[in-house]
């Protein structure tokens, strides 16, 4: 069809390409093994959408990487929407597990030994996605086995995506920007307690308030509230700074104003994603036991056993649970100042 005619779709989609892109190892070797069409096809459309994550992702970071967030402008929106999106992707790549579970574990040994040593563990588009979120090389597991069976020009890229500010990263920066606990927007407030000279009123009160919250038996959490939200030294190596956790309590708190409704569905929705990759992982491992028992997988790894781990150890913004651990009832918690519940969205004229 000509250019003139119009757009044709199968020409625009490079249906071509894409239709003739399932190269069955089993076939050459000439004993066609029917389920590895199935096999291919699943795995290639994980790759596509790992790639659709990743422009997102990038995106993303980009919005974020700005010398000045807009909290009041469409750019956060942007950002929610975005991460939203890879979350309802990996909600469907979650589902698209039901799919390969068709194939019975007879049906995958019909053809797993032409796969040899191709595996799943070389997918750097995935790896790249989770070095964009801030997955750092040195808190991966099995580093030796990653290294050893990655083309270098994969770890080359994937090393080059960890040398550029992550997201969790500019997470940090965002939330240590933020202005609220500025002496200007507390200065006709009054704390109920005893505070010191470089206390903040608000935080004076605020950890009172949890404080009544606790049992007994839960009463050494207040150290960890000390830590967490004041403690240079014990966030010294974690992602997370002390003056970003306060922001982070502060708007999983307050939400409900008007200002602060984007930047919590901003830190719930990465939680979010953190739930739904454990998740992924989870459905993967389950069915890599069903498929191939305690046996090691095509590229050599302990199989169930490394994705297990690579489970437990692969979090990103678990630090923002965290913080989840201190939050205290509504109706226990201190009332703002009238100051910062007007640029909250309060208070009117």
């Amino acid at each position: 069809m000509n250019r003139e005619d119009g757009i044709y779709y199968g020409d625009y989609l490079q249906l071509d390409k894409l239709l003739n892109a399932q190269d069955q190892e089993s076939k050459k070797n000439g004993n066609e093994a029917h389920d590895e069409m199935l096999f291919i096809i699943v795995h290639q459309a994980y790759e596509l959408w790992f790639k659709q994550m990743k422009y997102e992702m990038e995106s993303i970071v980009r919005i974020m990487n700005k010398p000045s967030v807009n909290d009041n402008s469409p750019d956060i929106y942007t950002v929610v929407h975005r991460l939203k999106r890879i979350a309802t992707i990996w909600e469907l790549a979650i589902k698209q597990v039901d799919v390969i579970e068709t194939m019975t574990p007879l049906d995958f040994l019909d053809f797993r030994d032409d796969l040899r040593p191709a595996s799943g563990f070389q997918s750097f588009q995935f790896k790249m996605l989770e070095a964009m979120m801030g997955l750092r090389f040195s808190d991966r597991h099995g580093k030796e086995f990653y290294r050893a069976h990655l083309r270098p020009e994969h770890i080359l890229a994937i090393d080059e995506v960890e040398k550029n500010p992550s997201l969790i990263e500019l997470i940090t920066t965002w939330l240590e920007r933020m202005p609220f606990f500025n002496k200007e927007y507390w200065n006709d407030y009054v704390s109920n307690h005893v505070i010191g000279e470089d206390d903040h009123p608000f935080w004076s009160d605020y950890k009172a308030a949890y404080a009544a919250t606790l049992s007994e038996q839960e009463m050494g959490n207040l150290e960890g509230f000390e830590k967490l939200f004041f403690s240079k030294e014990f966030n010294e190596n974690r992602r997370l700074s002390a003056d970003a956790n306060r922001s982070a309590l502060f708007i999983m708190t307050y939400r409900d104003y008007p200002l602060l409704t984007m930047p919590f569905q901003l830190l719930d929705t990465l939680l979010e994603i953190d739930e739904l990759m454990s998740t992924w992982r989870a459905r993967h491992i389950s069915m890599v036991n069903r498929m191939i028992g305690s046996r090691l997988g095509t590229g050599g790894s302990e199989g169930a056993a490394y994705l297990k781990k690579s489970r437990d150890s692969h979090f990103v913004f678990n630090e923002l649970a965290d913080v989840n651990s201190y939050l205290i009832q509504r109706n226990k918690l201190p009332k703002l100042s009238p100051e910062l519940e007007k640029s909250l969205g309060f208070g009117g004229e």
